[in-house]
């Protein structure tokens, strides 16, 4: 079917007509549909047939004998005709015999009108139920799209998109990225191996082609569909900025084949969708954003333009949450470490974290979050599928945000340590630090790390960022090593010169302790 089919309805809509009096006399009892009708008392009506029809005749020129009946009804069959109706009197009192069996023989619906009923009415009949079939369909359709359009301007509009997709179409729907990954799902999944093999189809469909391919060869596929066991599966791709396909919009529904509702609403829903994950609304070009952009580049300082960046839904909303992320490597959703946003990932984890200020950087994230005081941040299970590990600060003003930028850095690097999805930091939990004034603590840690401005090359900042890191491995050369990207042999070498700087014996458990406080005392402000 195409997205251009001509409106029809079914053959039982007719037969429960009661002003109509047909009944099917012969031939399958399936529903056909019906397209169109048609009447003829030729011969060979073929030649004038477009499928589809309801064929309407009185048998004027109808075969006298069985062999030319049976050919009379394969002609028709093979044209496309989805029933014959035959009306009884003024020419045949009843139906003849071999006209039922070759009916029967060859699979067509064959309709006794009965002499009350005119074939124009037939017809009327059929074009009324199409015309309010059709009616009903634009209605459905223009409820989905208004439905759809309201999901996209929800904070989590992809998920809002998909969730109304699967309400108007019955189907089970999925957002992949181009490595297979469900980044949002709807509806009811289907059990295996269905969801294997849409997974499969999506890879396929968004797999870029070759380097170096041909200009003139075919462009990638923006669509494939697949049958399994009466389950349609479809995919639709999502191209992004630069034309390649990096998101798929997948559906199994069960049907054998998909109307045009169904279509329509999928059709609607797959644009909404590449708006969605496009880079410009992943980085929230809007005029708000703009403003407060050019209002910084001009010298507004941060909680100056901080308000301008509030959702107005939410104007409570006036502190934010610092989010820094890494991702494994490892991870089959990780791509090769590139510069720069990718869109997939810029728009899954907007969505999935609430806030359209964020920047990806190869394996790296930060992000902005408004977020109204007092709130404890949570992570994201989408961050965790496609093997984020997140450090939340917690809610602060604008003001205060590079304090907020390190405190996140540092429940990183805990999330890191721990092997867990996420670690928040709590600005209010009881700790030692509430017992030491803090600008006492911030002079204790300078002058304890002092002798560090004496370290040379690589320089105080580097020297204190790895001891920090392989503190936070609880010494592990391998660990730190893998977290700062440079050989276990330079972590040696450095630590040993902080050790040789300060004069300590880094493998003394109080020495450790002592200065990992003097590192929480000093990090909010620098060194």
């Amino acid at each position: 079917m195409t997205e251009h089919d001509p409106p029809s309805i079914h053959l039982s809509v007719l037969l429960a007509d009661p002003s109509l009096g047909l009944r099917q006399v012969a031939g399958p009892a399936e529903d056909r549909r019906i397209g169109t009708v048609g009447t003829t008392e030729i011969e060979d009506p073929t030649p004038y047939l477009v499928g589809g029809e309801l064929l309407l005749t009185a048998g004027v020129r109808l075969p006298p004998d069985a062999d030319g009946i049976d050919t009379y009804v394969a002609r028709v069959v093979a044209a496309g005709v989805a029933a014959l109706g035959f009306g009884v009197a003024p020419v045949h009192e009843e139906i003849p015999a071999e006209l039922i069996a070759a009916c029967d023989r060859h699979g067509l619906p064959l309709l006794r009108l009965p002499p009350p009923t005119p074939f124009v009415a037939v017809g009327r009949a059929t074009y009324a139920a199409i015309a309010e079939a059709r009616n009903r369909d634009l209605k459905k359709v223009s409820q989905a799209q208004s439905a759809l359009a309201s999901a996209a301007a929800r904070p989590d509009a992809l998920q809002a998109v998909l969730t109304q997709l699967t309400a108007y179409t019955g189907s089970w729907a999925v957002l992949f990225d181009d490595r297979g990954n469900e980044l949002f799902r709807a509806g009811r999944r289907p059990p295996e191996p269905v969801p294997g093999l849409l997974r499969d189809l999506a890879v396929r469909t968004t797999a870029r082609p070759a380097t170096g391919r041909a200009a003139s060869g075919p462009p990638p596929p923006s669509a494939a569909a697949h049958h399994h066991d009466g389950v349609h599966l479809t995919v639709h791709t999502l191209p992004s900025a630069d034309g390649t396909t990096t998101l798929a919009l997948g559906q199994a529904a069960a049907t054998a084949a998909v109307p045009l509702v169904h279509r329509q609403v999928t059709s609607t829903a797959t644009v909404l969708l590449s708006l969605l994950t496009s880079p410009r609304h992943a980085l929230n070009t809007d005029s708000h954003g703009v403003g407060a952009l050019v209002r910084l580049m001009l010298g507004a300082t941060p909680a100056e333009v901080a308000p301008a960046l509030v959702p107005s839904e939410h104007p409570a909303h006036d502190h934010w949450v610092v989010v820094h992320g890494r991702q494994d490597p490892l991870h089959r959703s990780a791509r090769a470490p590139r510069r720069g946003e990718d869109p997939a990932q810029l728009a899954t984890l907007g969505t999935a974290l609430g806030t359209p200020y964020l920047h990806i950087d190869g394996p790296a994230l930060r992000a902005l979050v408004p977020a109204a005081p007092g709130a404890r941040p949570g992570a994201p299970a989408q961050a965790a599928a496609l093997g984020w590990t997140l450090g939340f600060s917690a809610p602060s003003p604008a003001a205060d945000l590079p304090r907020a930028d390190a405190r996140a850095e540092r429940a990183l690097q805990r999330a890191i340590a721990a092997e867990v999805p996420a670690v928040v930091h709590e600005a209010t939990a009881p700790a030692v630090h509430s017992l030491v004034s803090p600008a006492d603590a911030r002079e204790f840690a300078r002058a304890r790390f002092a002798a560090l401005d004496r370290a040379g090359p690589p320089g105080a900042d580097v020297l204190l960022g790895t001891l920090r890191t392989w503190l936070t491995f609880h010494g592990s050369w391998d660990r730190t090593a893998a977290e700062l990207q440079v050989h276990r042999n330079t972590v040696r070498h450095r630590m040993t010169r902080v050790a040789e700087l300060l004069g300590a014996d880094l493998q003394d458990p109080a020495v450790r302790m002592e200065f990992w406080f003097a590192l929480e005392w000093l990090s909010d402000d620098g060194f």
